[in-house]
């Protein structure tokens, strides 16, 4: 016990020493260049909102909070928040007003900053709530505040308290950096030399100096926001509750690194797909096209502004129309364009937009033009002092900024949320909308050329979809036109056409839109009849009631075990029964519980079914026709009889057996009497099972199947990818290169390994170029690692056949042709909308295009690898094609009256302006009749 006295003692007098050593804080604050200092732009705005706002309003409360796990020295730590706060004049600033003016006046810098210690048990959540809603008087100054919990001797919370209108998001990095080295030199009793930081009152002279030369600026968002109003949002049954709630929703991992991807093919980045998807989440939850949000932007450039404390933000209003239904991808060039026009014009203060507008910038409520927000948020910063392990704490505030925020968490464990005032929103809508936002980021990571209407989170009214009969959407579009629903027709009955009007005095008239879609669409997708109705039958959810149209069919509810598993699937993942025409994503489904819908019933029935499957069927009456098909020609195909693996020499396994690709490489091998290991999961297996063709059950993800199915074969085709899951293609290519153990072995590649090439031809085997797609870039993985192996431990040759895009008669290529690369030219000339390519000269280049082959040159060639190998990389092109001519194809084949344009600009979709050389198998890729692209087009197309 004596011990431990002493120690203690030891401990405390070494303690007292360092504090007597330490420097003391600056006396008086340092000189103060011209006097008291206008406020900036942003600062007058929440000088504003706070006399406006309610009395002891803490909506613009700052905290920063940090759980620090050891040694917490409390008189350096107050020793460094009095260096902190001498060092920097807008810490202990206060505000004022003369002639009806603001103005800011830096205070004495205090002798000594008082830090609060409570002793707590627990993690004290509710007394840090109550500090953090403690109000800052303005006037009196804003001098941060700092309280402690002690949860034990070497386990503390930390939370310093500032006012917004003192400090912003890079302010609060650069404090948490400098009381970290402000700490460490006050606990060794040293002096801590650092310069001196540049001042915020300069910088707001700086700002009102310059104002008068905004003018053009000013102009631009004049014109910009010209018409501009308040967004209409649900408001909330009564009056609505008091302070704000966050509805947080984990994504799945993959989520952000396909939404990255998505972006880099947009030449846009992760926060401008968060802000489209916002976008996105906004129309689907009120129905308007044109919509507003706000960014935070910064005046924060140059080195002058390096290590300033201060509020730098500025508002910036992204206006962007999202009319006509477009898919996701088309979304996001429309955002990423506004947000470009926005951030070019940033050097105009938000306040003085506003003041710009006038009247405009409010509706007769008061409700402001900028109600809605987005950013993207990365790990909460944490202030890391010495000898402590340091875990940020986050603070929910009890009110909002804005009416409503959507958030896109890009940290360790990411996630979408959203932000609201319960004034604005209720929480069953705010919950809601958080999980639709959710299931719209992770729908658009799997298919960016989903459309708007597709998507989670609509509101009534509902139930037409952008990709329902195209007679719909003309309907739809039609300025008089409120509501339209082409429902599927009963077999040998009519196709009928239901609309509702805007207006019931005055308006088109059935004849008039029958003509527009007589005018507009092919004679067979014309309906027989346009009904108006008052308004549309609607189920109890809300969805249209087809059941229930003049003239409708009164379809049989379906039967049947497979029914009654679909049923069941539905219920089990969405947690409501549906009815036979409820639609999946309006019930609050998206693409990953399409995805697990499909792995349950394809595991329970045993019948091929994916995610796309469900996503295109949507309601469980169609999913259970889809399956009921299915069944049907499972029990029409004969299934060949298993021989044993000795009567089998000179096997050849086909992964993807069951894919546009592998199809073409079956329908090869077979017509040069090679036997074939095909391998599928088991309810696919009768789709590729035949003569000379054994089925073997295993995926990608299935690694055990993959060593096993390459073991027993003796050359491997390796066609598969899941194109979405780079992670999945290099674990399965590591599997089957580590199984591989004799003969050759060919993996088809894509020109995607090339990343982007420096000159306009690609020979053979050139080097990659930065950047690549996670896509291509696992294909380069996969090579890497296959030709590695190649010919060592008793295995032959290997060959990385790339290839471009792959046409032919198949379903997968065909969806590829209208929904894949070159989706952007099919669905504008499927729906007669202009089409706008690069001309030669655009963007530096001389040719714009894409290379193709088709899938039966592709099979020649992959299979001639088999007998001689390449030891290496080939190219598989059977020609290029100009982007005019696909269109002008494209457009010839489905009767579109399209109109083809070329100019300076060059959509990412379309910037490929590579030709690849193909000399290694150019004689297996000599196109035979019937291969030629007009050819292979027209098959796809009427197919």
């Amino acid at each position: 016990m004596a011990t431990d006295t002493t120690a203690a003692l030891q401990e405390e007098l070494l303690r007292r020493a360092r504090a007597a050593a330490r420097p003391q804080a600056p006396e008086a604050a340092r000189p103060r260049a011209g006097g008291p200092a206008p406020l900036s732009r942003a600062q007058r705005r929440m000088w504003l909102m706070e006399r406006l706002g309610p009395g002891g309003d803490a909506r613009y409360n700052v905290p920063f909070a940090t759980r620090l796990r050891g040694p917490l020295d409390l008189d350096a730590l107050a020793a460094a928040l009095t260096a902190l706060v001498g060092r920097h004049e807008i810490l202990r600033t206060r505000y004022g007003q003369r002639d009806g003016a603001p103005y800011q006046e830096p205070l004495p810098a205090p002798a000594s900053f008082a830090v609060r210690v409570v002793e707590t048990e627990g993690d004290g959540m509710d007394l840090l709530a109550e500090e953090a809603d403690r109000p800052f008087d303005l006037a009196q100054g804003t001098l941060p505040r700092a309280l402690v919990l002690r949860h034990g001797p070497q386990d503390h919370t930390l939370l310093l308290m500032f006012h917004h209108i003192s400090i912003d998001g890079p302010s609060l990095e650069t404090v948490a950096e400098e009381l970290v080295r402000l700490y460490t030199a006050a606990r060794e009793g040293r002096p801590l030399r650092e310069p001196e930081p540049p001042q915020y009152g300069p910088y707001a002279r700086r700002e009102n100096e310059r104002a008068g030369a905004l003018g053009a600026g000013l102009d631009h968002w004049a014109g910009r926001l010209a018409g501009a109003t308040p967004l209409p949002l649900p408001q909330p049954t009564g009056t609505g509750a008091a302070g704000a709630a966050t509805r947080v929703v984990p994504l799945d991992t993959h989520v952000l690194p396909a939404l990255r991807e998505l972006g880099t093919g947009h030449r846009a980045t992760l926060f401008t797909v968060a802000l489209a998807a916002a976008f996105a989440a906004l129309h689907r939850l009120t129905g308007q096209d044109d919509l507003l949000i706000g960014c935070a932007g910064t005046h924060r450039e140059g080195r002058d502004m390096r290590g300033l404390v201060g509020l730098c933000v500025n508002t910036l209003p992204v206006r962007v129309d999202l009319s006509g239904d477009p898919a996701f991808g088309e979304v996001l060039d429309r955002v990423r364009d506004a947000l470009l026009d926005a951030q070019q014009h940033r050097a105009v203060p938000f306040d003085l937009i506003l003041e710009r507008l006038g009247a405009g910038a409010r509706d007769a409520s008061g409700t402001a033009l900028v109600r809605v927000t987005s950013d993207v948020l990365g790990e909460p910063t944490a202030l890391r002092l010495p000898d402590t392990t340091a875990e940020a704490v986050e603070l929910d505030q009890s009110d909002a900024k804005f009416d409503l925020s959507f958030g896109v968490l890009d940290t360790g464990r990411p996630a979408a949320l959203v932000h609201y005032r319960r004034s604005a929103l209720d929480e069953a809508t705010g919950s809601r909308l958080g999980e639709a936002f959710a299931g719209l980021l992770e729908a658009v990571a799997a298919d960016p050329a989903i459309r708007l209407s597709r998507l989670p989170g609509a509101v009534a009214p509902v139930g037409a979809d952008g990709d329902g009969h195209p007679a719909e959407s003309l309907l739809r579009s039609h300025p008089q036109v409120a509501e339209a629903v082409v429902p599927q027709p009963a077999p040998e009955g009519p196709l009928l056409a239901y609309a509702v009007l805007r207006s019931t005095t005055d308006g088109p008239s059935p004849a008039q839109l029958r003509a527009r879609l007589r005018a507009a669409l092919a004679p067979g997708l014309v309906p027989a009849a346009v009904m108006l109705l008052d308004s549309m039958p609607r189920t109890e959810r809300g969805t249209v009631d087809t059941a229930r149209l003049p003239g409708a069919p009164v379809a049989p509810v379906p039967e049947g075990p497979r029914a009654t598993a679909v049923t069941a699937a539905f219920a089990a993942l969405l947690d409501q029964v549906p009815g036979p025409d409820d639609d999946f994503f309006v019930l609050g489904g998206h693409s990953l519980t399409a995805v697990q819908l499909a792995e349950r019933l394809r595991k329970e029935l045993g019948l091929p079914l994916n995610g796309l499957d469900v996503m295109q069927a949507r309601t469980p009456r169609g999913l259970t026709a889809l399956l009921e098909e299915r069944a049907r020609q499972r029990a029409a195909t004969p299934r060949a009889a298993a021989r044993p693996r000795a009567t089998r020499p000179g096997t050849v396994l086909v992964t993807g057996a069951t894919g546009g690709v592998g199809s073409f490489v079956l329908r090869e091998l077979a017509a040069r009497g090679r036997p074939v290991l095909a391998l599928a999961r088991p309810e696919s297996a009768h789709l590729v099972a035949g003569d000379g063709v054994e089925a073997v059950e295993g995926d990608l993800t299935d690694l055990d199947s993959l060593r096993a199915a390459v073991a027993g074969a003796d050359a491997v085709i390796h066609a598969a990818c899941t194109f979405t899951r780079p992670e999945v293609d290099v674990a399965a290519m590591e599997a089957m290169v580590g199984a591989w153990s004799r003969g050759p072995f060919v993996f088809v590649s894509s020109v995607d390994a090339y990343g982007r090439p420096t000159a306009s031809e690609v020979a053979e085997e050139s080097p990659s170029h930065a950047p690549l797609s996670p896509y291509g870039q696992a294909k380069l993985d996969c090579e890497r690692m296959l030709l590695r192996a190649a010919g060592t431990g008793g295995r032959g040759g290997a060959s990385a056949v790339r290839s471009p895009l792959v046409w032919g008669a198949h379903d997968r290529l065909r969806d590829q042709l209208r929904w894949g690369a070159t989706g952007l030219l099919y669905q504008a000339a499927a729906h007669g909308r202009p089409i706008v390519l690069p001309g030669p000269g655009a963007g530096g280049r001389d040719w714009y295009g894409a290379p193709w082959v088709h899938g039966a040159a592709l099979a020649r060639a992959v299979t001639a690898c088999l007998d001689t190998p390449v030891h290496g990389v080939a190219n598989a092109v059977s020609g290029h094609v100009a982007w005019p001519d696909l269109a002008a194809r494209l457009v010839a084949l489905l009767g579109s009256d399209s109109r083809v344009e070329c100019g300076d600009e060059v959509h990412p979709d379309l910037d490929h302006p590579w030709h690849y050389r193909t000399d290694r198998l150019a004689d297996a890729l000599r196109p035979l009749p019937g291969e030629e692209l007009d050819a292979v087009l027209a098959s796809m197309i009427s197919g």
